[in-house]
């Protein structure tokens, strides 16, 4: 793989291994890294114990192939890691669970760069600010365009319509 859209297609595909349920989103996400072009690993929503959304079980799951806390994958993520999320990084969590953005800025300067398929929709939390949190921190986010109507079909599964 080596465009946003390719790895924006697997990470859909991630996405449709998440249940279906009409209290949250299906999201898939993809953790790159640039320099080998390389994946780190993967997640969807709901993939790991608890409550959790698609980029938690990505680094959950980065924290358990390096025997490491959450907190500090900083030291083992490669500079220049980008990560690659269906849907906008949450910033905001009704569960109480720290949100996806904090967690990603809790990395410091290792992720640089997060592409998205859609923007978080208004249902749960109304307007999510992560993305602009994220910019403020200079990290960027990248709207990839043309799978959004797919995005949301496999995201929305389950609601009530």
């Amino acid at each position: 793989m080596n465009s946003p859209i390719e790895y924006m297609r697997y990470a859909l595909t991630l996405a449709q291994k998440s249940p279906p349920k009409p209290t949250n989103y299906r999201v898939g996400a993809v953790l790159v890294d640039t320099n080998t072009n390389t994946i780190l690993t993967t997640g969807y929503t709901l993939e790991c114990e608890g409550n959790t959304h698609a980029e938690q079980s990505c680094f959950i799951k980065l924290s358990q192939q390096h025997n490491a806390l959450e907190e500090d994958l900083a030291k083992v993520l490669p500079e220049n890691t980008v990560l690659y999320t269906t849907v906008e990084p949450c910033g905001k969590r009704l569960s109480g669970n720290k949100t996806c953005v904090e967690r990603i800025l809790g990395y410091g300067s290792a992720i640089k760069r997060v592409y998205v398929g859609v923007k978080e929709p208004e249902k749960f939390v109304g307007e999510n600010l992560g993305r602009k949190r994220l910019e403020e921190a200079s990290i960027e986010v990248v709207l990839v365009e043309g799978m959004e109507k797919e995005i949301l079909e496999v995201a929305t599964a389950g609601h009530v319509q």
